[in-house]
């Protein structure tokens, strides 16, 4: 390969960008520092080194304070090419580790986000570094995408969607940022979650028959669930990816021991299938909850996001398996892929290093891992 990315500029902007927290705010998780919040810092950082590499810069406002940054850089073709990083990370109070020191040991860089996922934005920023210096020019036009928001909703990936669009950019392919340990992603399910809340009658629990208990109308629910995901599991999977599951995962209800509870609250979490459609599986499970108590249930959250799925025969999925020699494959999380059902005409999941090394006590990254991954980039974007 003609052009050579210097290990040594990846380490120094994955470092400089581990030591800016951006905690996603909407995780729930306690955060004891505020500056730690948001993307806002980690924006302006991103968004300086775009335009001092010779991108043109633009922000949009996703929520308060935190704003997608889009850098474009001209290419040889009308064609656009997109590649999706997020900036937000998951919170660090469980960490045993420092969590934003970004020190470089054992042939790693250390840090929250240094896996999930600053290291693909180093990849980038070291790869246009050499663009810049050599004169060098893309195949076809780049926009890179630093993302807010990914870690709980892909609020981000949503509004870049929508602009994209208005835009009206000829998209080729995009890459979305994910350690995958250098494989290609072709697929992974989609998900959803409700929350439902029973309303019953409260009473003396001397006397139950005076009021409707909420409790015992949500444990009808939560059998229903259990029946459904037992259909779910009895079906034909259509992909490799699977079958779609649903569980029950948090219940709340009650006011105290001597009263029949007036209301209880029923969370679900609902994972889809490649070719479920996310709107009909919300109405389905709705029903189900309803025609299981005779109770009033009404929905007080539903989100989601539609399962990925990207024919693993298409040329970009097997050109990066060929490039890394490793094989396409599917994932157990959901990304910003999930967001792009119509955007552009091929589309992967790519990244290095392990999610096995994301969310932890502690994160890190193997150096020789970005040295890998870099190839790919060079070969995508330039050619080589």
């Amino acid at each position: 390969m003609g052009v050579k990315i210097p290990s040594e500029r990846m380490v120094a902007w994955l470092s400089q960008m581990v030591q800016i927290p951006s905690i996603n705010p909407d995780g729930g998780e306690p955060i004891s520092d505020e500056s730690w919040v948001g993307e806002g810092k980690m924006g302006t950082f991103v968004a300086q080194a775009f335009a001092d590499l010779g991108g043109d810069v633009e922000f949009e406002e996703v929520l308060p304070g935190r704003h997608n940054v889009y850098g474009r850089w001209a290419g040889r073709s009308e064609r656009w090419v997109v590649l999706d990083v997020h900036m937000d990370t998951v919170g660090v109070e469980q960490m045993t580790d420092p969590p934003f020191d970004g020190r470089v040991e054992d042939g790693k860089v250390w840090g929250r986000g240094s896996v999930d996922t600053k290291a693909s934005l180093a990849l980038i920023l070291a790869l246009l570094e050499v663009v810049q210096a050599e004169k060098l020019e893309f195949k076809h036009n780049l926009l890179v995408l630093a993302s807010v928001g990914e870690e709980f909703g892909g609020d981000g990936a949503r509004v870049f969607n929508t602009w994209a669009q208005e835009q009206g950019l000829d998209i080729a392919e995009i890459i979305v940022a994910e350690p995958t340990l250098c494989a290609p992603i072709y697929a992974h399910k989609g998900l959803f979650s409700l929350r439902l809340r029973v309303d019953g009658v409260p009473a003396h629990s001397s006397q139950p028959h005076l009021g409707k208990n909420a409790i015992t109308a949500a444990a009808k629910i939560v059998a229903a669930v259990e029946q459904e995901h037992e259909r779910l599991q009895a079906a034909e999977a259509k992909t490799a990816v699977g079958n779609g599951t649903i569980a029950v995962t948090l219940i709340d209800g009650g006011s105290g021991h001597n009263i029949i509870p007036e209301a209880c609250t029923v969370h679900i979490n609902r994972r889809l299938a490649p070719f479920e459609n996310a709107d009909d599986e919300i109405a389905r499970v709705v029903a189900l909850a309803r025609e299981a108590t005779s109770l009033p249930v009404e929905v007080e959250l539903a989100l989601g996001l539609p399962a990925f799925y990207q024919a693993p025969e298409c040329a970009l999925v097997q050109d990066i398996a060929q490039w890394t020699g490793t094989e396409p494959t599917i994932a157990p999380y959901a990304t910003n892929a999930a967001c792009y059902p119509e955007l552009g005409e091929q589309m992967v999941i790519f990244g290095p290093g392990s999610i096995d090394q994301a969310h932890g006590t502690t994160e890190w990254i193997e150096i020789a891992e970005m040295e890998k991954a870099v190839g790919v980039y060079c070969r995508w974007l330039l050619g080589e």
